[in-house]
């Protein structure tokens, strides 16, 4: 058995803002309203005619981290392409990335995993790596949020939290035996899949269907979220997920240097910190200038945390993660 790191980083933004003030144009909400409930002041919306499409800004961010690692595309054995937005209902994104990039024909894998997706694709990852099958796996989380949001009143307890981005890493093999992932952990709980989720357009739901059955104010086909109720199982979830962790490595709470949660909602991830009684240097939160980026908030917030020099050599990072499905997990790295 081999052990795996995450020998490179990058992200990418659209440069269009989207301020709480402008969201108050569309809906009747306004920035105190916006930043009370969520923590976010903004969030970046791909504009029409900019290029960038979900795939393409996982590109863009693979491109960085892929120049960080000192590779180049050709190095790539296999990509694993996170998202709930992708450019089609089918393929996915992970074939487009290899069409983009000019790999050759590699394994793409795409997972459905939400806002937990790129841990989940990260686990996938690390196993390929320390089973000896690819030393360099390339894992993407990106999402094109704002094509799907409902920007009425009506929308307003969803369409203020979301943003569009993406980020990426390259998982490889760890020939100096420093650092690396130590371990992941992984659950769901598909009871509560109703709670957070996108009914349609699906095989189970499709769009004559939706036409003919639902009036115009009842479109199910933008998300639903119970917001109380995914908070509330939230920040236990997180908080079991990361103790497990840290106890299956030995570790305790006082060993974490760097926890990057996904930003779902700053006042979760300030619960959590709290709970969990960690130092503001402990915990790094970038939801306020992003909004959710679901699949591509870790990766986002860890290439930021890495590029403040908040994330040093030796450091024992926790990435944790809580959303749709309801499925959650976490990651255990040293870094």
């Amino acid at each position: 058995m081999y052990t795996s790191k995450i020998s490179g980083l990058g992200h990418y933004v659209p440069e269009n803002v989207v301020t709480n003030d402008d969201l108050s144009r569309l809906m009747d909400t306004n920035d105190a309203w916006i930043q009370e409930r969520t923590g976010i002041k903004e969030r970046r919306h791909i504009k029409k005619g900019d290029g960038n499409t979900t795939s393409g800004m996982g590109v863009k961010a693979a491109t960085i981290a892929l120049e960080r690692a000192n590779l180049s595309p050709s190095d790539i054995e296999m990509i694993v392409f996170a998202t709930l937005s992708p450019d089609m209902y089918f393929p996915g994104g992970g074939v487009q990335v290899q069409e983009l990039m000019g790999m050759d024909t590699i394994p793409a894998l795409d997972v459905r995993n939400q806002c937990s997706g790129f841990v989940y694709a990260l686990s996938v990852a690390d196993q390929y790596v320390k089973t000896g099958m690819y030393k360099h796996v390339l894992v993407i989380g990106s999402e094109n949020h704002s094509g799907g949001l409902d920007f009425s009143t009506r929308g307003r307890g969803v369409s203020v939290i979301f943003g569009d981005g993406a980020g990426a890493a390259v998982v490889s093999r760890n020939t100096d035996g420093q650092g690396g992932i130590l371990s992941t952990h992984l659950h769901s709980e598909g009871k509560h899949k109703d709670e957070l989720a996108l009914q349609g357009p699906s095989t189970g739901y499709w769009v004559p269907e939706i036409i003919e059955k639902n009036p115009q104010e009842d479109i199910p086909y933008y998300p639903y979220m119970n917001g109380q109720f995914v908070f509330k199982h939230a920040i236990v979830r997180f908080t079991e997920v990361i103790m497990e962790g840290l106890k299956a490595n030995g570790l305790g709470l006082e060993d974490i240097d760097m926890l990057i949660p996904h930003q779902a909602n700053l006042r979760i991830s300030q619960f959590i910190q709290k709970k969990l009684k960690l130092s503001d240097d402990q915990v790094f939160n970038n939801i306020q200038k992003y909004g959710n980026t679901t699949a591509a908030s870790i990766p986002i917030a860890l290439t930021e945390a890495w590029e403040l020099g908040k994330i040093k050599d030796g450091d024992l990072v926790v990435l944790a993660a809580f959303g749709s499905g309801f499925t959650w997990g976490s990651v255990i790295m040293r870094w």
